[in-house]
């Protein structure tokens, strides 16, 4: 199954689509494709924030700025997402989960690569609009779409 249609259906049933892709075995460089795939979203999706604000504040170039966005998307993200998923794998450990380190990962990289259309909306929002009320309610839809398909998946996960 092609991924944007797994997005499209994380969006409705997001324990099914965590269950296929479990049901295929534990692949480590799939899910580190979902994740690579998920961080290159979140990087293009700060581009337009990012012209806006090399436009309003010329003193530091689109260049230097874009640079930065690449540096932590996409090369520190990856290693502080690994950190999040085995964290909430010891958590749900705690509260009675059997699943798998693998599980967990899964769970939070699907779920990053899931809400990455969410986060492309809310940098055109923030590159058109700018600072104000309109970024907060997409930040917080952004925020809340994650922070349900994550838990939904890592639950799917976890039993």
């Amino acid at each position: 199954m092609a991924v944007t249609t797994d997005i499209v259906e994380s969006y409705r049933h997001p324990r099914a689509v965590i269950r296929r892709y479990l049901d295929a075995g534990e692949n480590e460089p799939r899910a580190l494709a979902i994740l690579m795939g998920a961080c290159l979203l979140i990087f293009v999706s700060q581009w337009p924030m990012l012209a806006r604000a090399a436009y309003l504040d010329p003193s530091q170039p689109l260049e230097a700025r874009m640079s930065g966005a690449l540096m932590g998307t996409v090369f520190l993200l990856p290693p502080i997402c690994y950190v999040l998923a085995a964290i909430s794998h010891l958590v749900a450990r705690l509260f009675g989960g059997r699943g798998s380190y693998f599980g967990a990962r899964l769970a939070l990289f699907l779920a990053l690569l899931a809400t990455s259309p969410l986060m492309l909306l809310n940098g055109l929002v923030g590159g058109f609009i700018g600072e104000g009320p309109g970024v907060l309610i997409v930040g917080f839809l952004v925020l809340g779409g994650f922070l349900a398909i994550w838990g939904l998946m890592l639950t799917e996960a976890e039993r």
